[in-house]
C-alpha cells in the first residue's frame, strides 16, 4: 500500500478528523481529547495510534501524560486548506462545536496552574526578594536581544514560560523545554492565556530533545544554578545553535546563601565570570559578560555568547 493511501485512510474517519482539527488548535493530551470527544481513553488512543503511524501526529511524553502535536507543519497546512474548503455545513458545525469545547480544557489547565502556583509561590517570592526587581532583569535581557527578529528560540528550563511570554512574539518559532511536567502545564496555561504560540517539551538540560543546529537563540534563564554539571549543560545548549547563533545565560553571581540549597534545590551558589566564560569557550562559543545587576543580597549576571562558523569548523576538524 502506498504511504499516501495510508494517510487518506487514516483521515477517513470522523473521529480521527476531529482529533486532527483539535490538535490544530491546541497541543493536547490523550485524556483531554477523550474528555472533549466524549469517548473512552483506550478508544481515543487507538485512533491516535493510526494518525501517528500515518505521519499526521507526533507523540511527546511528559511524565505520565502523552501530548500530541502535528507531525508536519507543511502537510497539516495543506490538509487544513482542503478541509476548510471542502467542509459542508454539518461538518463545519461539528468542528466549530469541538473548538468551542476547547474552552473547558483551557479553563482546567488555568485552574491547575493556579493551584500549583499557590503551593510554590512563597519560595519564588523569597528568592525574588533577594535580588534586583525582576522587571529590571527582564529589561536588561530585552536590551541584549534587541527588537528582533530572533529566529528560532529555545528556552531551556522554561519554568513558568516567562521568557517566551516576553520574547516569543519576536521569534519565528518558540520552544520551551523543562524537566518538570508540572511546570510545563503551568507554562502552557500561562502562554495560552497570553496568546503566545509556543511548543513546550519535557526534557533534561543535559539531553535536550532537539536537533543539532536547530536554534538561532538559546536561553538559560535562572536555570544553570540547578545544574550539578553546568559545563555539560552549556555544551548541550551550544549543540543546538546554528552558526552565528546566540546563547544567553542569566544567573546569579557567586553568593553565600547556603539555605537556597534546601529551600529551592539550588545545586550551585552562583557563578564567577571566569568560570562561566571558561565553560562557554570549552563549548566552542565566544562569550562576554554583558551586565552585573546588583541591588540586593544576590547579584544577577547576564552572559552572552555566539557560535562562530570558523570555530565550529575547527572543532569538527579536530
Amino acid at each position: 500500500m502506498l504511504p499516501l493511501t495510508e494517510l487518506f485512510q487514516a483521515l477517513a474517519d470522523p473521529t480521527r478528523l476531529r482529533i486532527v482539527a483539535l490538535v490544530r488548535e491546541l497541543e493536547m493530551s490523550v485524556g483531554e481529547l477523550a474528555q472533549l470527544l466524549g469517548q473512552s481513553q483506550p478508544r481515543v488512543s487507538r485512533h491516535v495510534k493510526i494518525l501517528v503511524d500515518a505521519g499526521m501526529l507526533a507523540r511527546r511524553k511528559e511524565g505520565s501524560w502523552v501530548f500530541l502535536t502535528l507531525a508536519r507543519a507543511d502537510l497539516a497546512k495543506a490538509l487544513f486548506a482542503l478541509t476548510d474548503l471542502a467542509a459542508d455545513r454539518e461538518a463545519a458545525a461539528s468542528l466549530a462545536a469541538d473548538r468551542a469545547r476547547l474552552a473547558a480544557v483551557r479553563r482546567d489547565r488555568a485552574e491547575a496552574a493556579e493551584r500549583y502556583f499557590a503551593v510554590n509561590a512563597h519560595v519564588w517570592d523569597e528568592i525574588r526578594s533577594l535580588h534586583v526587581a525582576e522587571s529590571e532583569v527582564e529589561q536588561a535581557i530585552g536590551r541584549v536581544l534587541g527588537a528582533g527578529p530572533l529566529g528560532r528560540m529555545v528556552d531551556v528550563g522554561t519554568g513558568t514560560g516567562r521568557m517566551i511570554e516576553l520574547f516569543g512574539r519576536l521569534a519565528e518559532q518558540s520552544i520551551g523545554v523543562d524537566k518538570s511536567s508540572e511546570m510545563l502545564r503551568f507554562a502552557r496555561a500561562k502562554l495560552e492565556a497570553a496568546a503566545v504560540p509556543a511548543s513546550l517539551r519535557q526534557g533534561d538540560m543535559y539531553a535536550l530533545p532537539l536537533d543539532d543546529g536547530s536554534a538561532d537563540l538559546v536561553l538559560l534563564h535562572q536555570v544553570l544554578h540547578f545544574a550539578h554539571a553546568p559545563g555539560q549543560a552549556i555544551v548541550e545548549a551550544a549543540r543546538l545553535l546554528s552558526p552565528g547563533g546566540r546563547l544567553l545565560v542569566v544567573d546569579f553571581a557567586p553568593h553565600e546563601r547556603e539555605e537556597l540549597r534546601e529551600i529551592a534545590q539550588h545545586a550551585r551558589l552562583g557563578f564567577s565570570d571566569d568560570a562561566l566564560l571558561g565553560w562557554l569557550a570549552e563549548a566552542g562559543l565566544v562569550g562576554e559578560v554583558v551586565e552585573h545587576l546588583a541591588g540586593g543580597e544576590l547579584t544577577v549576571t547576564i552572559w552572552s555568547a555566539r557560535k562562530e562558523a570558523a570555530r565550529l569548523a575547527k572543532r569538527r576538524a579536530a
